[in-house]
């Protein structure tokens, strides 16, 4: 199996949360790469993550994570150097959803990490069919990396 380079900053606009560390980012972004990328991923309080949600998705909320990607996925060749993209995390929505859904927080914060680094190289869940290929997937990678199944119901 290839390596993949990642080139990853990480930005921390909120404190006093518990977050995951650089590393921690990288090693879950590493496992799902298929490709060479290059990210900034910003990790945000609820003011910023609701703001970036109504101006990109026209959604006045803040959600747990935004992707974007700085290329038409169409257009890209097996031959690109990198690919380059942005991933926003809502720390505040993070934390409540993994309280609520009984969740580990580290877990919730690594299924989210992987996510966003599929949706980053093309992947995404808009219809049912992409939606079983895309949990799958992310599923099996969390589970290499020692983490339950992020859709099953935890009590």
């Amino acid at each position: 199996m290839a390596t993949h380079k990642l080139s990853l900053s990480v930005q921390y606009a909120v404190e006093g949360m518990s977050l995951p560390t650089r590393q921690q980012f990288r090693r879950w972004i590493k496992a799902a790469l298929q490709r060479d990328v290059r990210i900034v991923l910003r990790v945000v309080d609820e003011i910023e993550g609701r703001a970036l949600n109504k101006q990109f998705r026209g959604k006045d909320y803040a959600t747990n994570v935004l992707t974007f990607t700085y290329a038409d996925m169409d257009q890209l060749s097996d031959t690109a150097v990198f690919l380059y993209g942005d991933i926003v995390i809502c720390a505040p929505v993070v934390e409540q959803e993994a309280c609520e859904q009984h969740k580990d927080l580290r877990a919730h914060y690594a299924h989210l990490a992987i996510h966003a680094a599929l949706h980053l190289q093309g992947y995404d869940h808009e219809n049912e069919q992409d939606a079983v290929i895309m949990e799958t997937l992310e599923t099996k990678l969390l589970a290499k990396l020692g983490h339950v199944d992020p859709y099953k119901f935890q009590v």
